[in-house]
């Protein structure tokens, strides 16, 4: 509970405090990609109950003339890629933070699609809240693989204090200054997760991670 209590101040007061950069960013991307401004996606919570996720948009919604998505790297704006570096397109999801879907600190929330495709034990992520940080961001973010990024995913589930979580949200200031960790190698955001199985992969282009 004490917990949740420093959620709900902490992101009401970010809230407050970054409204103003929040409009800028709202109004530059209603300029450069139009509207929505606002990315919202589907993804596993707590236990792996779904909820909708906020972010600013930082794609375009660029297709082939197959219907399907153009590659991350071809619809990523130069504002979007911005915004990605300075974590500024992380901004609404205090939002769900403030609605307890979220907390600060916990497992990135990823994608519906990869739940079939976890073992039990990567799985175990979800026993938590997913949070806007957590302890595999600050141990490499996008730039591990993720069988490392599970491992530390699980290694918070097992060891998450309110200390840990102090000492997170620390360390990740300093990632965001230093924009460490943004993209993985040859890949503009984050490669699909394929599981155990290649061929059991998430063909969905909606991926904004």
């Amino acid at each position: 509970m004490l917990k949740r209590l420093i959620d709900i101040i902490l992101s009401a007061c970010a809230l407050i405090i970054f409204s103003p950069a929040m409009l800028y960013v709202s109004w530059k991307i209603s300029r450069s990609m139009g509207l929505p401004v606002i990315f919202r996606q589907t993804r596993p919570g707590k236990d792996g109950k779904p909820f909708e996720m906020i972010k600013f948009r930082t794609m375009k919604n660029a297709m082939d003339k197959s219907g399907n998505f153009l590659p991350d790297n071809e619809r990523l704006t130069p504002f979007g890629l911005f915004l990605r570096r300075t974590s500024l397109d992380e901004l609404p999801e205090f939002w769900n933070v403030l609605k307890g879907d979220m907390s600060l600190v916990g497992p990135r929330p990823l994608l519906m699609q990869y739940l079939p495709l976890y073992s039990a034990q990567q799985f175990r992520r979800h026993e938590v809240k997913p949070g806007i940080t957590g302890w595999a961001q600050i141990n490499g973010r996008n730039a591990i693989s993720w069988d490392e990024k599970f491992i530390f995913d699980v290694w918070y589930v097992d060891n998450n204090t309110l200390w840990l979580d102090f000492k997170i949200l620390i360390l990740t200031v300093k990632k965001v200054i230093f924009r460490e960790g943004i993209s993985a190698d040859d890949h503009a955001t984050m490669p699909f997760f394929e599981g155990s199985d290649a061929s059991s992969l998430a063909t969905s282009r909606e991926k904004d991670e």
